[in-house]
């Protein structure tokens, strides 16, 4: 319940700061361009705030619907469908009576504050903390693969060479990059030799449903550092930093040789041979229905690979943080482009406020919350630029029509255009949130 109520705040947080930021970018373009602004706030207010205030010619408050924010601009159809206003006479500071260009930049604000933040975000986040990663090079023992893996033709013990024969520094990245280029082989080293593993179109759905594929093997070098709450291990009489050595007599080279072990004995139960304070102690320990005894190794189990640390001055930061940024942009436009694929299936694993809320850790964690703000600031920003009337990007869609042809749309086709969008989107939220709710029941 705790981890629940960790990442539900960090949600909280985060898209608070990203829809403020947003909405900021339209209230300020409205500002400069002298265009009145009637309301500004954080969250939905259907018949009643939670807070309001009123400063000059602006309202701000706060909503008790935690779905976004908005700016109320006069005379500009949005979601307050404010019809009667529209009736009246345009006025010299309402939206309609700005130039086209003005408008524009109006209605582009909010995602370039979106896109600028996402950039800031990864500058500081190198800064402070510089970038870690396992080079697939240094993965010196291969892979352990689950289900999936198999499914897709990887084994234990695989060493990852290339992707479509394109070497993949970061071997996290292994995975991401097979999704995002639909890359049609995987090529390992196996036994000595260099084989392909054909990824097909199926192979490619079951990896986007996978929450993950592989992990780097590790040599068996197990020593306890934690327990479970209900700990077999603790009950038999196990402590914090005895070295596990045997399982039924059997010495193992990998650590996947292990769990495989305990999966094989689910229920039942085992002798555990371990090293404390250099003498061997024999337990007998009852094995779970799932195959755990409650036992966390050190950090001693990731003593064998070289991780790559890279530390970045201020000015160094900067450009890195830009291209981390152009990068993310990229990738997140290359899995929106595998929704619209009907052979992967990854409509199936769009996600809603569950599915967003569960990118967050389980502990609080700064380097962890503002790397996933700045992704999901570069999600709002490419959502916001889809052609969808409600949206920002069907604003624009409509206001580059105009540029080009020198012909206004409508009032009365505006009106129903928001109404369509918003129905479109409402849409899309039940869908998305009915996946979260369907993937807790299977």
């Amino acid at each position: 319940m705790e981890q629940v109520l960790i990442k539900a705040a960090q949600l909280l947080l985060s898209l608070s700061i990203l829809v403020i930021l947003h909405e900021f970018g339209h209230f300020a373009f409205a500002r400069i361009f002298k265009t009145r602004v009637e309301k500004f706030y954080l969250f939905f207010d259907p018949w009643f705030p939670l807070f309001k205030t009123k400063k000059g010619e602006t309202e701000y408050g706060i909503g008790w619907l935690p779905l976004g924010g908005y700016v109320k601009i006069s005379g500009m159809i949005d979601e307050s469908m404010d019809k009667e206003a529209m009736k009246l006479p345009p006025q010299p500071w309402e939206f309609r009576s700005k130039k086209p260009y003005q408008r524009l930049l109006i209605m582009i604000g909010g995602v370039m504050m979106n896109f600028i933040f996402a950039f800031i975000i990864y500058i500081g986040v190198l800064y402070a903390w510089g970038e870690e990663y396992l080079p697939t090079a240094n993965a010196t023992y291969g892979i352990v693969v689950n289900e999936t893996g198999e499914k897709i033709g990887l084994q234990n013990g695989d060493k990852i060479i290339s992707v479509d024969n394109m070497e993949v520094e970061n071997f996290y990245k292994v995975i991401p990059t097979v999704i995002l280029d639909n890359a049609k082989a995987i090529q390992v080293e196996r036994d000595g030799k260099q084989i392909d593993v054909e990824i097909s179109d199926e192979d490619l759905a079951l990896l986007i449903k996978s929450k993950s594929v592989m992990s780097v093997r590790t040599p068996f070098n197990f020593e306890i550092d934690r327990f479970s709450k209900k700990s077999p291990a603790k009950a038999a009489g196990l402590e914090k930093g005895d070295q596990l050595l045997t399982v039924n007599g059997k010495e193992f080279e990998y650590y996947d040789e292990f769990q495989n072990e305990l999966l094989a004995n689910s229920g039942n139960n085992i002798e555990i041979l371990v090293e404390r304070n250099g003498e061997q102690k024999s337990f007998n320990i009852a094995v779970s229905e799932d195959g755990k005894i409650g036992v966390g190794p050190s950090a001693k189990l990731f003593n064998d690979f070289e991780f790559k640390t890279i530390e970045y001055g201020f000015v160094e930061s900067i450009p890195a943080g830009i291209k981390r940024g152009f990068t993310t942009i990229q990738d997140y436009l290359k899995q929106f482009k595998l929704i619209f694929s009907p052979k992967t299936k990854a409509y199936e694993s769009l996600g809603g406020f569950i599915a967003i809320g569960n990118i967050f850790p389980g502990a609080w964690d700064w380097y962890s919350f503002w790397n996933m703000t700045a992704f999901l600031s570069i999600i709002l920003a490419v959502m916001n630029l889809l052609p969808i009337p409600a949206l920002d990007g069907g604003h624009v869609t409509f206001l580059l029509y105009e540029m080009v042809s020198g012909r206004k749309p409508g009032d009365k086709f505006l009106e129903y255009a928001q109404i369509t969008g918003m129905v479109i989107l409402l849409a899309l939220v039940l869908f998305a949130n009915a996946n979260d709710i369907i993937k807790l029941f299977n």
